[in-house]
């Protein structure tokens, strides 16, 4: 019997998991999946390693399931498939962690009482990051949870980076740049050396290209600055998220269009980005492929803020080694990865179209100055390895 190790992202409306079992040193993915439409018509679906369905269910329109109702269910599916291994702790993704969490920590309920006071960080989120955690330790406290956060990997910024030019009795109650994705671009700098190691220590910019979408500048494998900042609505236009937006065109909407918090809230996190420009989608699949004149203005949109950033970025590095491609955008959309590197053909940077074509996983010519590369990103995985370390510790005596 080896063990089994839970990784648990829970949003709003759905609760995505991995299950990965121990084979000696290595974590090797067993199954996933998700539950969505929680408060709708909720849906099941899971596949084992392979891509092969093991489970689906799709529940009665007018009886959502509710988180509770979905970790209950999914309990009873992984107890069901978890019968020749041990279910040994559950990693949980958390976005945010604030000034206090620079680490993966085990949860109590002290911890989790301080996660709950950074909800105004991260309302819509933070919120149901949290709400499985609460379930698991009513329903099964003897299992250890593992909380890891996306805030975390950007601590190592120098505290100019992590500033905003704001008195001193609103900057201490931790209002200041934060930076999100931080799983993904530690997970990145993890393996990046397996890709090229004359880069791995140098001066990398990430481009987490995805619904949500941020680019970090990476030095010896730290964070050294980013585009998201207090909240992950700032940086580059995303699906449905604005990007940078002067804070005066938020006076504008309340005071002239007399609009409140919660409506100014729902027009930047949800009817703004690649949604709101073109007026059609928040696909970027979907926009490449439409003639509509206001899909391609929120394309070119796009990329332009993707090659603002990186210009600034590389400033903040002093320069740059190699650029790094990820997340759904990232690794899958050919056409947005030329576009954004012909307008960076100014750092030296030459594309080599049939390796782009193809996906890479190195995408740029041999005289290229700068290399580039698209390599996937697995969070995921990066939870459950800090999830066993915390495990072990535990099971060793020492602290965590």
């Amino acid at each position: 019997m080896s063990n089994a190790i839970l990784v648990v992202n829970a949003g709003s409306s759905s609760i995505k998991f991995s299950l990965f079992l121990e084979h000696g040193e290595s974590l090797e993915l067993f199954l996933g999946g998700q539950l969505e439409g929680l408060y709708n018509t909720s849906r099941f679906k899971a596949k084992d390693a392979a891509g092969a369905i093991v489970g689906e269910k799709q529940w009665v329109p007018g009886q959502p399931l509710g988180h509770d109702g979905a970790i209950a269910y999914l309990a009873d599916f992984l107890r069901e498939h978890l019968v020749e291994h041990h279910l040994a702790a559950v990693g949980h993704r958390i976005v945010h962690g604030g000034i206090d969490y620079a680490a993966p920590v085990r949860l109590t309920a002290e911890i989790v009482g301080h996660l709950e006071q950074l909800i105004p960080l991260a309302p819509l989120h933070q919120p149901h990051n949290l709400m499985p955690i609460r379930l698991l330790m009513a329903n099964h406290p003897e299992l250890p949870q593992v909380a890891c956060f996306d805030t975390a990997f950007h601590c190592t910024q120098p505290a100019v980076a992590q500033a905003f030019a704001l008195p001193s009795e609103i900057t201490g109650r931790g209002v200041r740049r934060y930076g999100f994705h931080g799983l993904s671009y530690e997970y990145i700098a993890s393996v990046l050396p397996e890709y090229d190691s004359s880069v791995a220590q140098g001066r990398v910019v990430v481009l987490h290209l995805g619904n949500g979408a941020s680019m970090c500048a990476v030095q010896g494998g730290k964070s050294i600055a980013s585009t998201m900042a207090f909240t992950a609505v700032d940086g580059l236009p995303m699906g449905t998220r604005c990007g940078s937006l002067d804070p005066g065109v938020i006076l504008y909407l309340m005071d002239e269009l007399k609009m409140d918090t919660r409506e100014v809230e729902k027009l930047l996190y949800r009817q703004s980005g690649l949604l709101g420009v073109s007026g059609l989608s928040s696909d970027m699949r979907a926009l490449i492929n439409s003639a509509d004149p206001k899909a391609k203005f929120a394309v070119e949109l796009f990329v332009y803020r993707v090659g603002r950033e990186l210009g600034s970025l590389t400033a903040a590095l002093g320069g740059l080694d190699a650029l790094v491609f990820t997340a759904g955008i990232g690794e899958h959309s050919a056409p947005i990865r030329e576009s954004i590197c012909q307008a960076a053909a100014w750092l030296g940077l030459a594309l080599d179209p049939v390796a782009n074509a193809i996906g890479g996983p190195c995408i740029s010519k041999a005289e290229s100055r700068i290399p580039v590369w698209v390599i996937p990103t697995n969070e995921e995985l990066l939870i459950a390895r800090h999830t066993r370390r915390i495990l072990k510790s535990i099971e060793s005596g020492e602290s965590p």
